[in-house]
C-alpha cells in the first residue's frame, strides 16, 4: 500500500487569473508534495468571499496565499486591502505571498511596504520557492 505523503501545510490558496498561471502552481505543488489541499481562483472578489466565510474556521483556511498583482476586476493590491480588513486571527493564520513578473518599482515597493505579506516572488512558482518556504 503507497503511504500517503507527508504535507509541509493542509491548505493552500491560488489567486490568479491567468488559467496557465494557475495550472504551473498547481502543478509544481503537487509534484513537490507540499500541499494537500489547493484552493485556485481565477477572481480574487471569489477568493474573498471565501476568505470572508471562513475567516473563523482556521481548519477550512489556507496556511498560504499566492496573489497574483495585476488582474481584471481586482487587483492584487485592491484584494490586499479588503484582506487587511479581515480578522486579526485570519491575518496571523495566512501568510500572503505576491506572485508576480512585475519588475515596475512602484508595485515592488507596495508589496514591501504592506504588513501582511511575507514576500514577493517572481513567477512562475517553483520548487526552490516551495523549499524556502518549507525551511522557513
Amino acid at each position: 500500500m503507497k503511504e500517503k505523503p507527508e504535507y509541509i501545510c493542509k491548505c493552500m490558496m491560488i489567486i490568479d487569473d491567468n488559467d496557465i498561471d494557475r495550472y504551473i502552481a498547481k502543478k509544481v505543488i503537487s509534484h513537490e508534495q507540499f500541499c494537500d489541499n489547493v484552493l485556485a481562483y481565477g477572481n480574487p472578489v471569489d477568493a474573498l468571499q471565501y476568505l470572508r466565510h471562513h475567516q473563523d474556521d482556521m481548519d477550512a483556511l489556507p496556511m498560504i496565499i499566492l496573489l497574483d498583482i495585476y488582474m481584471p476586476e481586482m487587483s492584487g493590491f485592491e484584494f490586499m486591502e479588503c484582506y487587511n480588513q479581515l480578522s486579526e486571527a485570519l491575518k496571523k493564520y495566512c501568510e500572503v505571498y505576491i506572485i508576480s513578473s512585475t519588475i515596475d518599482p512602484h508595485d515592488l515597493t507596495r508589496a514591501a511596504i504592506d504588513k501582511n505579506v511575507a514576500a514577493l516572488h517572481v513567477k512562475p512558482i517553483d520548487s526552490a520557492f516551495l523549499s524556502s518556504l518549507r525551511n522557513k
